[in-house]
């Protein structure tokens, strides 16, 4: 295990609020309780094993406005410690028996995730050796082929001179020819890590996928599970390569993707994938509130009750079938999301409630949180943009009075309009900017001073008129 790898198994409550402050403004409150949830994870795989199996991850149900960084702690988060992460809208799923997805697929695009992960590691470790092989297989390819020369004359095949089958084989090759042979190939190799024959065309065998994915229709619980005969009959199907020609370079990056393929062992991927999910996954559902009973006795409320219901037992902890194996949901962190506008976390089913004992609100954006959003995070929008503009050699200059302009024009527009929160600021920006995106290419090039003047004049209109604005997010 690398550094990288034991240092994510050591952090502190306080290097996490200090990671997730790179990229989240605020929310202070949010960001302690997700850090101490993660930090709890470490401590549990201090314990012995008879008490880490009943330690459960205690589960956390954010409330606040769209737009506040909800799904940006959870995200960061999984990035933060390499773990397993998915993020699911609740209202996509229904009650088994309706029509819709049903909840087990969130575990199932979980073991997914988990698996592409572990093999995309595993890839990398043998990318080396993977690279060599390609070369070799190249070099073969590049290599001049002997011509065929048959131990028996072909005149005397014709009259029934060619004697049997096994006589007719190709004569070997002299030493002088090997020796000829294996230093044509050395100097091939050489000239192929030098790259001087990357722009050279050549013609190779590449493996063609033999997957045939069959959905498996009906039954509860059995949506997104395909059975693919490929892996099912293994190495009963022959593998169908096709001759290509390409250049060495395109050539040199496909051979070494198969190379790889060939040696990462597929079998500890899935094992180590599978343990990766249900002791490190994460799962951000959103859109919570969506699922909750507005009072009613039947019609949709019946279905967003019975969504509910199904989630249940997967947050509680059940084993859950996926086309890897088993995967156990015990220990899995669960982190649900809603702005609870509408219905209060108290209309939650009461058994649901209890499954997510951490509760955070998060507050609403004020016009600072806006103005620190536009230019403190890592890689913030103003950033983004700026970065974007120069390579067509255009300096963009926003000055702290323009940033603090946009910010009460954001602010003004979330207050008359619907609140969207920091996603306001998307679309701000990029009207702000129309004009000189559109002209970069081909006008002149220099520094482009951003005033409050220039805000003023490419927004206030916009928001002024009440209709036009309707079309502004």
């Amino acid at each position: 295990m690398t550094r990288n790898e034991n240092d994510r198994f050591d952090l502190t409550p306080r290097q996490i609020v200090e990671y997730l402050d790179r990229y989240i403004v605020g929310q202070e409150k949010a960001k302690k309780s997700v850090a101490i949830a993660l930090r709890n994870r470490i401590r549990r795989r201090r314990l012995p094993e008879n008490i880490a199996k009943e330690v459960a991850p205690k589960n956390i149900l954010m409330v606040g406005p769209t737009g506040v960084g909800k799904t940006e702690i959870a995200r960061r988060l999984a990035d933060l410690v390499k773990a397993p992460f998915v993020k699911v809208e609740a209202t996509k799923f229904t009650e088994v028996g309706y029509v819709g997805r049903d909840v087990e697929s969130i575990v199932r695009d979980l073991a997914e995730t988990a698996v592409a992960m572990v093999k995309k590691r595993k890839i990398e470790d043998v990318r080396v050796p993977a690279a060599e092989r390609a070369e070799q297989r190249l070099a073969d390819a590049l290599l001049p082929r002997p011509e065929k020369k048959s131990a028996v004359p072909d005149f005397m095949r014709l009259f029934g001179g060619g004697g049997s089958p096994e006589k007719n084989q190709e004569r070997d090759d002299s030493p002088e020819e090997e020796r000829l042979r294996d230093s044509t190939r050395r100097k091939i190799l050489a000239l192929l890590r030098e790259g001087k024959l990357d722009d050279r065309e050549v013609e190779i065998d590449v493996t063609e996928s033999q997957s045939v994915g069959i959905p498996l229709l009906g039954g509860a619980g059995m949506d997104s599970m395909g059975i693919n005969i490929g892996d099912m009959l293994g190495g009963l199907l022959p593998k169908k390569t096709k001759r290509r020609r390409m250049k060495v370079s395109e050539a040199r990056t496909m051979l070494a993707a198969e190379e790889a393929e060939k040696l990462v062992d597929m079998d500890a991927v899935v094992r180590e994938a599978l343990d990766k999910a249900q002791e490190e996954g994460i799962v951000f559902l959103d859109e919570i509130d969506k699922v909750v009973a507005r009072g009613g006795t039947g019609g949709p409320d019946v279905s967003r009750e019975g969504v509910q219901r199904d989630l249940l037992p997967i947050v509680e902890g059940s084993p859950v079938q996926t086309k890897y194996g088993t995967v156990n949901t015990d220990h899995i962190l669960f982190i649900t999301a809603g702005a609870f506008s509408s219905v209060k976390p108290s209309d939650l089913v009461p058994e649901l409630q209890g499954r997510f004992p951490i509760r955070v609100e998060l507050q609403p954006l004020t016009r600072d949180d806006l103005a620190r959003i536009l230019v403190e995070p890592e890689n913030s929008l103003l950033r983004q943009y700026t970065a974007l503009l120069a390579t067509e050699g255009v300096e963009i200059d926003f000055t702290p009075e323009a940033v603090a302009e946009m910010a009460r024009l954001a602010e003004r527009m979330n207050g008359e309009m619907e609140n969207i929160g920091a996603r306001r600021l998307h679309a701000m920006i990029e009207h702000l900017l129309e004009d000189i995106s559109f002209g970069a290419p081909e006008e002149g090039q220099g520094p482009v001073p951003v005033t409050p003047e220039f805000v003023r004049e490419r927004l206030e209109p916009l928001i002024s008129d009440s209709d036009i604005r309707r079309y502004l997010l």
